[in-house]
This record gives C-alpha cells, structure tokens and sequence, in this order.
C-alpha cells in the first residue's frame, strides 16, 4: 500500500488566512468535511462522533458516560449520589470535545451555523455533565477552560442565523446574551479579570458594535427622523401627516 498522500497535498495547496474547508461523500457513503492545515489534512465525520467511532457502541463517550449515569439511577432510586467520573474518564471527554471543536470550526467556515450550534452546545454539556460529577478541580478546568470560545462561536452562528433571516433586532439581543454568559462563566470561577482581558468578550463586543451600526432603521424610525426634518423646516402640515402616519404604526 502507498502511504504517500503528497499528491492530495498538492492538489490543495495550503493558503493562510484563508477558509480552507470542504465537504465531500466518502466512499463509505458517509458525508465528510476536510480542513486542510499547513502540514496536512484533516479529515472527519459530518454526523455523529468525528472519526467515526463508536465508543462502547455508543454514538460518543459522552452518550457512554451519559447512559452508565442512567443505569447508576436505575440501580439506585433514581438517586445520583455516589455517581462520579475517573480522571481518564475525563480526559477521554476531553480529547472528544477537541474533536468536535475542529468540526464547529469547519462548520462556521462553511457557514453551516445550525451544525455549529449543535456541536458547541453538545461539548458545552459534556462540560456541565464533567463538572457535576467529576471530583478533580484540575479535570474539570481542563474541561471548563474550552468554555468562553464556545460560547463565542455558539453566540456567533445563532446571531448569523438570525441575520440571515434579516432579524437584525434578534440577531443583537444574541450577541449581548453571549456576552452576559461570557461573563457569568467568568464570575463562576472566579476571576472576573479575565473578562477584562478576554479576545472572546472583545470580539463579540466588536461585532455587536457593527451590528448596531449597520441595523436597518425601522418604519418607525425614519418617520420619527422625517418628522423632525419637518419641524425643522417648519413644515407643519407634513409634520401633522407625520405623526398620524406614526399612530397609525401604533395601532
């Protein structure tokens, strides 16, 4: 067998700074997404876990762990007390999120935001489920530390879909949601400095500044601007027609 992949490399040439992502249908049948880095390829899954594995035969470790808390509660009144996580147990949590975290990237360049969602909110409870059930402050901050960029790109792909749709009011009550959560997780571990020095709390800050600036004014809004024109002017019979045309929007 030829193990050389350097005609597939050279064949895509790595350019950086630029969005280097594809999706194909494998011979397997199976959806792919490629992303191409400066020393290689990587490849994975669209769906499901992405390398394809099935850890315990379960769609992820994540859903494993999820389905041994289960028969815990089943064996024990539906009580979770006594139910923890081992350290390799987190630590394969971990490797797991890691992979999902290139998929989400992949996504967004893709501009496939309801997947983007979908994989962030996915490790986001891998992270919630760690840290109530694991007893290693280290392993859960492992975990925990992945938090202020997904809620970021959570935050970026669910505006984006609301942009899409031209909801632009929408669109910027997310962002400044994604920054209230920004700053929760900051406060819940305790260091609110962070927040301070965050690159994901200011770039989200950056973006919803564009947002606001470029939001299309509403009907309300023009009128109110062309009643002050009138007024202005001392057009007083427009400016009448103005504000009747303004209680009208009221009704």
């Amino acid at each position: 067998m030829n193990w050389d992949i350097s005609h597939i490399l050279s064949d895509w040439d790595f350019e950086p700074g630029e969005a280097m992502v594809r999706r194909f249908i494998g011979k397997d049948g199976v959806e792919k997404i490629q992303m191409r880095i400066d020393l290689g390829i990587l490849q994975m899954n669209a769906e499901g876990r992405p390398d394809g594995k099935l850890p315990f035969g379960k769609a992820s470790f994540f859903d494993h762990l999820r389905d041994k808390l289960e028969s815990f509660e089943a064996e024990n009144d539906g009580d979770d007390e006594g139910f923890h996580l081992e350290s390799k147990e987190c630590q394969k949590l971990q490797q797991e999120a890691i992979q999902y975290h290139h998929r989400y990237i992949c996504y967004f360049q893709l501009e496939d935001y309801a997947n983007v969602v979908r994989d962030t909110e996915r490790n986001l409870d891998a992270i919630a489920f760690a840290t109530d059930y694991s007893h290693s402050e280290e392993n859960i901050w492992n975990l925990r530390q992945l938090t202020p960029q997904l809620l970021m790109m959570r935050t970026r792909a669910t505006a984006a879909q609301f942009l899409a749709l031209e909801k632009h009011n929408s669109a910027i009550r997310n962002v400044e949601e994604g920054l209230d959560q920004l700053q929760e997780f900051y406060d819940s571990v305790s260091r609110p400095d962070l927040a301070e020095e965050s690159g994901e709390m200011q770039a989200l800050e950056t973006w919803l500044q564009e947002l606001k600036e470029q939001r299309p004014m509403s009907e309300r809004e023009k009128l109110e601007i062309e009643l002050s024109e009138a007024i202005k002017q001392e057009n007083f019979e427009k400016a009448a027609e103005v504000r009747d045309q303004i209680k009208e929007l009221g009704t």
